[in-house]
């Protein structure tokens, strides 16, 4: 990662779609609920006060939700890891982490979720 220490976060974002391995699952849209953190310098923006000098996360949001809710994927791994690839292709993001809950998929439980983090370069931190 770079020097950047500074973070943008999307929080929250409820979002339906197809995703599972079953066949039920494969036919009725489910919630999932996505949070990804964005590492950038935002420095300049602090400065300038310009859209131009950021990362545009409004932006970065309507993609992920056309992501997700056009897509059919088996696994939520899959989904985190487009949802990363997505994040990464915006100008200044050197590092992103993704989480994405799939609520109600196992009994007894809240969520079931993964966390991936990955970064420009290609290298990957737990």
């Amino acid at each position: 990662m770079s020097k950047a220490l500074d973070r943008i976060y999307i929080r929250d974002l409820r979002l339906r779609c197809i995703v599972g391995i079953y066949p039920e699952e494969r036919t009725n849209k489910q919630d999932v609920l996505i949070n990804v953190t964005m590492w950038c310098d935002l420095q300049r923006a602090a400065e300038t006060d310009q859209i131009e000098d950021t990362v545009n996360y409004k932006f970065v949001k309507k993609g992920i939700a056309a992501l997700v809710e056009g897509s059919d994927y088996l696994l939520i791994e899959r989904m985190a890891g487009a949802i990363a690839d997505l994040c990464l292709k915006e100008k200044g993001v050197e590092q992103v982490q993704v989480t994405v809950d799939k609520p109600g998929a196992l009994r007894f439980a809240r969520s079931v979720a993964v966390e991936i983090t990955r970064s420009r370069h290609g290298s990957h931190d737990e």
